[in-house]
């Protein structure tokens, strides 16, 4: 017989529910909806702010201490960019100081392989402005000759260093040398007051782009047959000279390799051109003609070769240092006629070139190519 006591107990149907049932949890829905009211703050103040920076840019009054943000910059409303661009920097390890501005006059002593041209290229200036700033050495001769061991002015620029006088004043001195009485005045090394300009006998006063004429060494030699008035060019390198010859085409070719100067340029007082050239370098025949001239020339030269072209035009080769052609021979455009060098009045290797026409002087430039 079994006992009613060995069965368990009998359960409801409300009783097996019971453990399925889920209570609502209060602490998790409040814990989201935290969370959900501080994400809605988040995305407010972010919407926001550029408005709220804008209006507290555009009226802002108050000083700012830091000095980088005393001035209100620009927004991008009032400027806007047309699109970003992204600019890059690098420093530069090399930055060129330029050399201070010279504003008085120095002393130079003359050295070794030292020229007139040399010497005004080294400090910046024309070789005339030396030569004016040198009167006791120079006599405004247009030279180049110099010697060892002179002591040389060296004016501060170009122009005319000038030595005052009893009764000179700034209008004569001005007018006199083709200069401006304005930039005598403000020239900062003639420490002259503009209201009252007073300058005392015996100062050396800077004319800046002030000139005077130089003399010039250069004499006119007359040639045969054609283009002169004697048939005999005078000097030792002269001859007699037979009529006839090569004829000049008048179309002209550079005596030389370089076409640029290294020295006088054609003025008044400097009837032809430097042309740079080193000593032993090859100098030929501008254009086809007869050789009246071959050798040394007392005048300045040195040793010296001209050309009748045989139609009113000649040209002339100063300074040589070699001569390889003969007087009375004929000669033709591009033929080597002797070697650049630094004969004469010359203490810089060059070619000093000449063309003249019926006993005058060309300016060059008008003629070569």
């Amino acid at each position: 017989m079994i006992s009613k006591k060995n069965f368990p107990k009998s359960t409801s149907n409300k009783e097996k529910a019971l453990p399925l049932q889920k209570k609502f949890n209060w602490s998790q829905f409040l814990a989201w909806g935290a969370t959900a009211l501080i994400v809605s703050i988040l995305l407010f103040v972010s919407l926001i702010k550029p408005v709220l920076s804008e209006k507290q840019t555009s009226g802002y009054s108050t000083p700012i201490s830091t000095p980088l943000l005393a001035m209100r910059l620009p927004t991008m409303k009032e400027n806007p960019p047309a699109k970003f661009i992204n600019v890059s920097f690098s420093p530069n390890l090399y930055t060129n100081i330029p050399p201070e501005k010279r504003y008085s006059v120095v002393k130079y002593t003359v050295q070794i392989g030292d020229s007139i041209f040399s010497i005004a290229k080294q400090f910046g200036l024309k070789p005339e402005s030396v030569l004016w700033a040198n009167y006791d050495y120079f006599k405004d001769v247009a030279t180049s000759m110099i010697s060892i061991g002179w002591v040389l002015n060296i004016p501060p620029t170009d122009g005319i260093l000038y030595t005052w006088k009893d009764g000179d004043d700034l209008v004569s001195i001005a007018a006199q040398y083709n200069a401006s009485e304005s930039d005598i005045l403000c020239w900062p090394s003639n420490h002259l007051d503009i209201n009252n300009p007073t300058i005392s006998a015996g100062a050396l006063v800077m004319i800046p782009g002030g000139s005077r004429p130089l003399q010039s060494w250069i004499q006119v030699v007359p040639y045969a047959p054609k283009s002169g008035v004697t048939r005999v060019v005078a000097g030792p390198g002269s001859c007699q000279v037979p009529d006839g010859g090569p004829i000049g085409s008048t179309a002209f070719i550079w005596p030389s390799a370089n076409h640029y100067l290294s020295g006088f340029d054609f003025v008044s007082w400097h009837l032809g051109i430097d042309i740079a050239a080193n000593t032993g370098d090859p100098v030929w025949a501008a254009d086809n003609g007869t050789v009246v001239y071959a050798g040394w020339n007392d005048s300045g030269y040195g040793n010296m070769v001209i050309i009748d072209h045989n139609n009113g035009y000649a040209t002339a080769y100063g300074h040589l240092s070699a001569i390889y052609v003969t007087c009375g021979s004929s000669i033709y455009q591009g033929q080597a006629l002797g070697a650049a060098g630094s004969t004469g009045n010359s203490t810089g290797s060059h070619l000093h070139f000449e063309i003249r026409q019926n006993g005058g002087f060309i300016n060059p430039w008008y003629l070569l190519p």
